[in-house]
């Protein structure tokens, strides 16, 4: 193992929980800090990144098995430390990354361990704030329209929740593929999804996306349930739903029936699409909107504010 200025402690501060429940539950904790095995390395954390998944597992039992546990799969730091066999970065590099989901949850810290591979170069016009908030939800966006539905330009492309933390970024990726976009969310979030590229937005409080003139090519939807179920009737045939949820029982028998593909997407770690991430973010193509940061110390504030559902973008969580 190879360290530059690595602190001389075995501990750190962790945002920790002990049982499952509100956000009540986390604390910041002195826990061990964690050493780099092969292949991995160990990050000092700069910003980590808050979604839904985070306020899922702190109340539910899902992936994870039983507290104790540190959540947290976007990162944004600095290497202290590789393990043997890495070969793609050096103490003292910038990286970001969303470590192997599910079970390898932790960046809700002042250090972490993952895969060398499971991160990218941060680049350097961008902050670790900027870089925290865009791996695991800009990960899922580009795995279900680039690797998933293979879009491409001229395609008429439906994002549901589209001013989210992966809707907002599945806009401006599906735009980057050329297709026309349509993004689903409440009235006062339209200017936003405009200016992230939109060609259409629906207010689905008060409007029916189902009612559009033209069938789509692809459908993201972080919803699922019967909203799953709708968006298979405004699919064409041979279209791709991608769900990030499961939805309703009927759904599979509707696709079936409309002869489109209907997928539910787990996100992966992906050093290749970390990569591609990474270079339209330093050319400016890719943004997460940040709308609001937290010290770590006070995450349990930044948890109940991100599952009010109400957030535009990301939540990010700073240390140090």
């Amino acid at each position: 193992m190879t360290t530059t200025d690595a602190p001389g402690s075995t501990t750190m501060l962790a945002l920790h929980q002990t049982a499952l429940g509100t956000p009540d539950v986390l604390r910041l904790t002195e826990v061990p800090r964690p050493v780099p095995g092969p292949g991995q390395l160990l990050v000092a954390v700069r910003a980590a990144g808050l979604n839904p998944t985070d306020f899922k597992h702190r109340s539910q039992r899902l992936f994870l098995p039983p507290p104790p546990f540190t959540l947290g799969w976007d990162v944004s730091g600095t290497v202290v430390a590789t393990g043997y066999g890495v070969t793609l970065f050096r103490p003292g590099d910038d990286v970001f990354g969303m470590l192997p989901y599910p079970h390898g949850a932790g960046s809700h810290a002042e250090y972490v361990t993952g895969p060398a591979r499971a991160f990218a170069a941060k680049p350097a016009g961008i902050d670790h704030v900027q870089a925290a908030a865009l791996p695991l939800a800009a990960l899922t966006a580009w795995q279900a329209l680039v690797d998933t539905a293979a879009l491409r330009a001229g395609q008429r492309v439906l994002v549901h929740a589209a001013a989210g933390g992966v809707g907002h970024l599945a806009v401006q990726l599906a735009k980057e593929r050329g297709a026309h976009v349509t993004g689903t969310a409440s009235a006062p979030k339209h200017d936003l999804l405009r200016a992230l590229g939109a060609d259409a937005c629906v207010d689905y409080r008060t409007e029916d996306f189902t009612a559009a003139e033209e069938p789509y090519d692809v459908v993201l939807d972080p919803i699922g349930g019967e909203t799953a179920t709708r968006s298979v009737g405004v699919l064409r045939p041979g279209g791709v739903l991608v769900s990030l949820v499961p939805g309703a029982p009927d759904t599979p028998a509707a696709a079936e029936k409309a002869g489109v593909r209907a997928v539910t997407l787990l996100v992966e770690h992906d050093h290749a699409g970390m990569r591609a991430l990474a270079g339209l973010a330093a050319d400016g193509r890719l943004r997460a909107h940040v709308s609001g940061t937290f010290p770590l110390a006070e995450g349990a504030r930044a948890h109940a504010q991100g599952e009010t559902g109400r957030t535009t973008g990301k939540l990010v969580l700073t240390v140090g």
